[in-house]
């Protein structure tokens, strides 16, 4: 029996091509899903690890408080240590020229211990000198002999030594960028301990302590030493800050255990969708094996007559389904290896990528071969069942579905209702209560409860569709009575499809969901589009500097329709809260608030909606007043008032200002609406065009940023919130629906394999039908309409599915945090059920191109 199942992998090779596509497709996803995990820790042990590379022993803190300055000379005093490293370590920003850099400052290590490696000029020697990396020094159009300087904030902030020693920094030399993740993003910069200090207030913080060991050292012997003495140098009794020893590769190891948090969600999230493809490969791979099995049926009972026993017949039909799986999982991986690779080669072409690193566990490797030799033989187990049961000398019957009265069908039936009361009610409990858990938990047992009840209602369904296919003429009627022929067949192709159309329009309901129900959010709890905010003038002088944020600047940009300035005028009384409160014109305030019902008007307070109170008392230049309030909708808002309102309370005392500043010196009694305004900053309120999409929004930040100078963090509001959120969303829809592509790819491989199989099990009908005038054409048109139908029943089903679960997804997700309305994104249902009959069309192609080849005559003659 094992030369017969060679043969007939051999001589019908073809027939197991969908097969072998469907686990390969299915292993490699697995593959590379475990491969993800272990490049992502070889990654980062990599780039991690080159902060120890030239290190023997590392010495940290368990709480990552830092290892005490006077360690670092008794750990250099033990016997078989060559050197000592005490890694300090300091942020700032660096000026070169006009442009400020955010910084990171590393300190100089012995040479027996220095990783950077540099690449021209030499390394800092005087605390005056620095080695900056390659990367940013290119960028920031610095050579070895320039200088450059800490900002004059941190500087001042930092104290006297470090406005003396920041400057002017003359750059030596250029370095290589370090890979530690820590530093990606920064100015890498190489100096002397002396001006880290100096930024750190002259304190002395050691991150770690790095040894290296004299050539023939014990190390064991050197790492017990060096235990004990920091084991001595522990801060507190109590434990807190105790320090260990570890070896590089142990340092590193711990190191990317705290950066996964110990855990590795991204293969977790990874290996849900590996194994949605899995099922749906399995449920092609049985159906395949069902109509191999009833293809052979002749053939096998052939060989029982000849004396093959039962079990010889099903051990056949399990090696050859063997075989198909060892083949096609060995591609999988090879598959999975390949796409790997490329993208670890593409993100070695970027900045932040260069350090990625391809790893391909052996565990990796055998666990795929294994669940897709595995995932193969289970696919085959009841087709192989089917074989012995064969009669010798049985005719060629398709098998039926398990029908409600019998034993079979009473159990599916009961186990199908079953899992799908028991998974609405956990999944209605979860949307009702907002938890997430109990959502997912039901969502997957009510579907599994969907797929057992398939055969019960995915025939009638395509019987039911299939009379539209009838005003087609004779091929539309043909098609439809094919369709269902097999019901069993049928079935097992529509409901692969099902579930991967039904997860994709799952997370594309979701998504559109939770872009409604965050839109609506933040229109209720912002009441602009835009929030400009400019820079502060606190330092000392009487004339406060001009702000560089203004209306006419504003309104010149592209897509601001409208703007108004609000002015910070007085504070509300102690007992009140002491807010700051601003004046607006009620004009110009009505043209950019996006509230409905919401008017400015002389003697009120227009508030944020956590204001409760009905009146507050302002404290103004001319004695305290008390102003009703009339609270908005908004959460995100400045409390208001008329700039009317504002002249007639006289502004605010010079004391309430004092106190509301601290003890800046610059109080006094000149002060008015708009210096106050110039000290604390200008804050402009922008309404944007509508109908302004996500790139507009985000081209008139960057106009906002490089018109007026500020950061795009001082750019805030409705419109910028509204951005993040839908980026957010929109990648990960991309991700997950890319993902998912992999099992629908898979499911309509398997309709494409239920028409290849069928033509050849209808081949003297339909060579019959030619005889009896039955064109190529109409032909060809019989079999994709048969596949339409298939894929368009899938699709239909898998779409209504996929808003119920999506629309109740989004409630138990969202439903805590905000009102949740479905929302249907009808236009991508609407493309996904395009593709899947284009699909379907796509996969009749070939079946119809071999049946319209085959002659009547010939057709005929086959036995």
């Amino acid at each position: 029996m094992l030369q017969v199942a060679l043969a007939q992998v051999r001589v019908h090779a073809r027939r197991f091509i969908a097969v072998g596509l469907a686990v390969m497709l299915g292993v490699a996803f697995l593959a590379a899903t475990l491969m993800v995990g272990a490049t992502t820790n070889a990654s980062l042990r990599q780039s991690v690890g080159a902060s120890y590379a030239t290190a023997d022993l590392v010495v940290t803190a368990d709480d990552g408080s830092g290892v005490p300055a006077d360690a670092v000379e008794s750990l250099g005093s033990l016997p078989g240590v060559d050197a000592v490293y005490g890694l300090e370590r300091s942020f700032t920003q660096l000026t070169t020229g006009s442009e400020t850099s955010y910084a990171v400052l590393t300190s100089v290590a012995p040479p027996e211990l220095e990783g950077a490696v540099i690449t021209s000029g030499s390394a800092p020697r005087a605390p005056g000198e620095v080695v900056l990396d390659e990367t940013s020094a290119e960028r920031l159009g610095v050579v070895p002999g320039d200088t450059v300087a800490i900002d004059d904030a941190a500087a001042s902030a930092a104290g006297p030594d470090a406005t003396s020693l920041g400057n002017a920094l003359t750059v030596t030399g250029l370095m290589t960028p370090s890979a530690d993740p820590g530093l990606s993003g920064a100015v890498q910069v190489l100096a002397s301990p002396t001006i880290i200090r100096a930024l750190s207030g002259g304190e002395t913080y050691v991150r770690n302590v790095q040894l290296s060991l004299a050539p023939g050292a014990d190390a064991g012997a050197t790492r017990d030493a060096a235990t004990t003495a920091v084991a001595a140098a522990t801060p507190s009794a109590d434990g807190a800050g105790a320090l260990t020893v570890r070896t590089a590769g142990e340092q590193t190891t711990a190191d990317v255990a705290m950066l996964s948090s110990g855990s590795d969600l991204l293969t977790g999230i990874l290996l849900a969708f590996a194994a949605v493809a899995v099922i749906v490969a399995g449920l092609v791979i049985s159906n395949t094996f069902s109509v191999l099995v009833a293809q052979r049926t002749r053939e096998l009972a052939l060989l029982r007559c000849i004396g093959a026993e039962r079990r010889q017949v099903r051990a056949s039909v399990l090696v050859e389904a063997a075989l198909v799986g060892l083949v096609s999982s060995v591609l999988g991986v090879l598959l999975a290896v390949g796409v790997m690779a490329a993208l670890v080669g593409l993100a070695r072409q970027t900045e932040f990528g260069s350090f990625a690193t391809l790893a391909v566990p052996a565990s990796a490797v055998l666990i795929a071969l294994s669940v897709g030799i595995l995932m193969t033989l289970l696919a085959a187990l009841v087709p192989a069942r089917a074989a012995t049961r064969v009669a010798p000398l049985a005719a060629l019957r398709p098998t039926e579905p398990p029908a409600a009265g019998t034993r079979s069908g009473r159990v599916r039936l009961g186990a199908g209702l079953a899992a799908l009361a028991v998974g609405v009610v956990l999944l209605a409990f979860g949307a009702a209560t907002s938890a997430i858990l109990p959502a997912v938990a039901g969502g997957a047992v009510s579907f599994l409860g969907i797929i057992l009840l398939a055969p019960f209602f995915v025939p009638a369904s395509v019987a039911a569709i299939g009379r539209i296919a009838r005003p087609l003429g004779v091929p539309g009627n043909l098609a439809s009575v094919n369709a269902i022929r097999n019901p069993g067949r049928t079935t097992a192709s529509s409901a692969a499809l099902m579930v991967g159309v039904t997860l994709v329009t799952m997370m594309m309901v979701g998504a559109q969901t939770a872009r409604t129900t965050f839109d609506r959010e933040l229109d209720e709890n912002y009441a602009v589009d835009l929030q400009v905010s400019g820079p502060g003038t606190l330092s000392a002088g009487d004339t406060p500097a001009a702000s560089p944020v203004d209306e006419p600047t504003l309104l010149a940009i592209d897509g601001v329709e409208s703007a108004v300035e609000i002015t910070p005028v007085m504070l509300t009384s102690p007992e009140d809260g002491a807010w700051l409160v601003y004046a607006a014109d009620p004009v110009q305030l009505a043209q950019v608030l996006r509230l409905s019902g919401v008017e400015l008007t002389d003697g009120m307070v227009l508030a944020p909606q956590t204001w409760e109170q009905d009146q507050v008392t302002l404290e103004g230049g001319n004695g305290p007043a008390d102003l009703p309030v009339v609270a908005t909708d908004a959460g995100f808002f400045q409390p208001l008032i008329t700039t009317a309102t504002a002249e007639r309370l006289g502004g605010t005392p010079p004391d309430a200002l004092a106190g509301y500043l601290g003890d800046t010196g610059d109080t006094g009694p000149g002060i008015t609406g708009a210096s106050l305004s110039a000290y604390l900053g200008a804050t402009v309120w922008l309404k944007l065009d509508d109908g302004l999409d996500g790139n507009g929004v985000a081209e008139v930040q960057s106009q906002i940023v490089a018109a007026t100078g500020i950061s795009e963090y001082n750019v805030t509001g409705a419109a910028i919130e509204r951005l993040a959120y839908n980026q957010i969303i929109d990648v990960m829809l991309l991700i997950v629906t890319a993902l998912l592509a992999v099992a629908v790819l898979i499911a309509l491989i398997g309709v494409a394999n239920t028409l290849s199989l069928s033509v050849l099990e209808r081949r003297r009908e339909n060579s019959l039908l030619r005889a009896l005038g039955l064109t190529r054409g109409q032909l060809r048109g019989m079999l994709a309409i048969e596949a339409v139908l298939i894929a368009g029943v899938a699709a239909l089903l898998g779409s209504g599915l996929g808003v119920l679960y999506g629309w109740l997804g989004a409630q138990s997700a969202l439903g805590g945090i905000a009102p949740v309305t479905p929302s249907i994104p009808l236009g991508q249902i609407g493309a996904v059920l395009a593709i899947a009959v284009a699909a379907g069309l796509l996969a009749s192609v070939l079946p119809a191109r071999r049946a319209a080849r085959l002659s009547p005559v010939a057709g005929l003659a086959a036995d």
